[in-house]
């Protein structure tokens, strides 16, 4: 199984199945002299695990990191600085529960990768999905987090903008709220439109999608190459590749097709101290596949979570008709959780532009 590796200057393989032992992730072309704490990768990573609340799997991983390479000790209270060489992470699994899945071993779970695996290699890990699981994802934050610390002073937030048809409401957005409730929810009134919506999931034994919004503040102006090196081209693409993900837009994205040229056009004016300024933001952050410095917008819809408790009509690896039940612990909302995953694919994507940027013109 090939293309585990993304980026090009800053490039991450991740390793590992839902079921195994661990998994992890191999960060190549870090620069040296990178300063971090095992708490600063840790911190992302508590955001993503789970078992944090009723409202996503009850799995209980504690998803401890451990830097296995490419760094040496920076003093005596547990930092880290990179060598240059790939940074090797590792996390461990501690709570699978493969019997929970034994049931579907010989069964293609509809909506999930099952079928398509054993088509393309033959064979599957019929144990949480194995390399198709989200689980797959907490390496991803451990690398997006080390990105983070590549690019000066940038700062990546992410937020939940909706969850099944209900939404927030942006004049109420407030970032502090974000990280004050399970659901990452700017929108202090929604939470519990939030909440009371995904109990009515959870006793039906169903599962609801999301949209997720994705904001990178003080990013440079000029990371991104035309034509086929565009920024906001990798950025979908990283985001796309997150489990469950069925559409990306920046900016003002799909909304776009909807508005007149003036409405949509950023006009530009001269701010007090003489120097370039854009009047709105709706193309995100990225015009011509550069960035123009203005914070970066990025949003991806999620779809329903696949294992539900509801019969679904399929068919067994000898081609029989079978109704499918997925036992075991799942999320009812996926999407929550992909919250700080999409923020780390958005941090890789941008370390890698800057480096390359870096490489190829001398400034920054």
């Amino acid at each position: 199984m090939s293309y585990n590796t993304f980026g090009r200057m800053f490039r991450v393989t991740t390793w590992g199945e839902s079921h195994g032992i661990a998994l992890g992730c191999v960060v190549d072309g870090c620069p040296p002299g990178i300063e971090f704490t095992e708490k600063d990768i840790q911190f992302y990573l508590d955001k993503r695990k789970p078992g944090q609340s009723r409202y996503t799997t009850q799995r209980r991983e504690l998803d401890q990191v451990r830097i296995l390479s490419g760094v040496v000790p920076d003093g005596d209270e547990g930092g880290f600085i990179t060598t240059g060489a790939p940074v090797s992470m590792l996390i461990e699994n501690t709570d699978q529960r493969s019997k929970d899945y034994h049931n579907i071993a010989q069964q293609y779970r509809p909506g999930h990768a099952d079928y398509v695996y054993d088509i393309k290699y033959g064979i599957r890990d019929h144990r949480g999905g194995g390399r198709s699981s989200a689980r797959e994802t907490a390496a991803r934050v451990a690398a997006g987090a080390l990105a983070r610390k590549i690019v000066p002073s940038i700062v990546i937030r992410g937020a939940i903008t909706a969850i099944g048809p209900y939404e927030i409401k942006r004049c109420r957005w407030d970032w502090d709220e974000v990280n004050r409730n399970p659901f990452f929810s700017p929108d202090t009134e929604a939470v519990q439109v939030f909440a009371n919506y995904l109990d009515n999931i959870r006793k039906a034994g169903s599962s609801t999608g999301a949209v997720v919004e994705i904001v990178a503040d003080n990013v440079p102006s000029g990371l991104g190459a035309p034509v086929y090196g565009k920024l906001d081209q990798d950025i979908a693409s990283y985001l796309m590749s997150i489990n469950a993900v069925k559409g990306v837009e920046i900016g003002e994205g799909f909304t776009a097709a909807r508005l007149r040229g003036e409405e949509n056009v950023d006009e530009m004016c001269l701010d007090r101290d003489q120097n370039p300024n854009f009047c709105s933001n709706h193309a995100g952050g990225i015009l011509g596949g550069i960035s123009t410095g203005q914070p970066i917008v990025a949003r991806f819809a999620v779809k329903p979570t696949s294992s539900i408790l509801i019969p679904r009509c399929s068919i067994d690896t000898e081609h029989r008709e079978v109704d499918v039940v997925t036992y075991g612990r799942h999320d009812p909302c996926v999407g929550i959780r992909a919250v700080p995953v999409g923020e780390a694919m958005l941090a890789c994507a941008i370390a890698d532009h800057f480096l390359y940027h870096r490489g190829q013109t001398g400034r920054i």
